[in-house]
């Protein structure tokens, strides 16, 4: 079975990535997702580009032991984590988080809970273009209050 976690510097197409898991599994009966995209301010100021880095294998083996952690905590049928890596535009895709369930409540929870994670835990550095030059983006405390409404403790803030 392929891993359900991929990082890579193209883009993904949302519909494809739904259809894959549901195809898979006939006991699918909800599927929630959440794209996340490149948006043109960040911290009062404008955006026009941004650039992410990780560090290869390390990233996907730290997002699978929490897709992992997610499927003890929630009647999963199967996740989808697809997050890009290097340049990117404005409006661009970033993140993929799909989440099958037999019913929605477990698939919007896992959806959330994953979600709290890849901003707070996950080995990633994001660097975006302002009219001022270029800034790393600072990991943001209420990222690590939202991560600890699982029980999950973070000190990135």
């Amino acid at each position: 079975m392929p891993s359900p976690v991929s990082i890579q510097t193209q883009d993904f197409d949302l519909s494809a990535e739904v259809e894959a898991l549901r195809r898979a599994d006939k006991g699918v009966g909800a599927v929630c997702s959440f794209v996340g995209t490149v948006r043109d301010r960040n911290d009062g100021l404008p955006v026009s580009a941004m650039e992410l880095e990780h560090y290869p294998g390390m990233t996907e083996k730290a997002i699978e032991a929490m897709v992992d952690e997610a499927f003890k905590r929630f009647d999963l049928r199967g996740v989808r984590v697809i997050h890009r890596v290097g340049p990117l535009q404005v409006q661009d895709q970033i993140v993929l988080v799909a989440v099958t369930s037999s019913h929605r409540g477990q698939s919007f929870q896992a959806c959330e809970f994953l979600m709290d994670y890849l901003k707070t835990q996950a080995p990633f550095w994001k660097k975006e273009t302002t009219p001022e030059g270029e800034r790393w983006v600072d990991a943001r405390v209420a990222d690590d209050a939202a991560l600890a409404r699982w029980g999950i403790a973070s000190s990135n803030g």
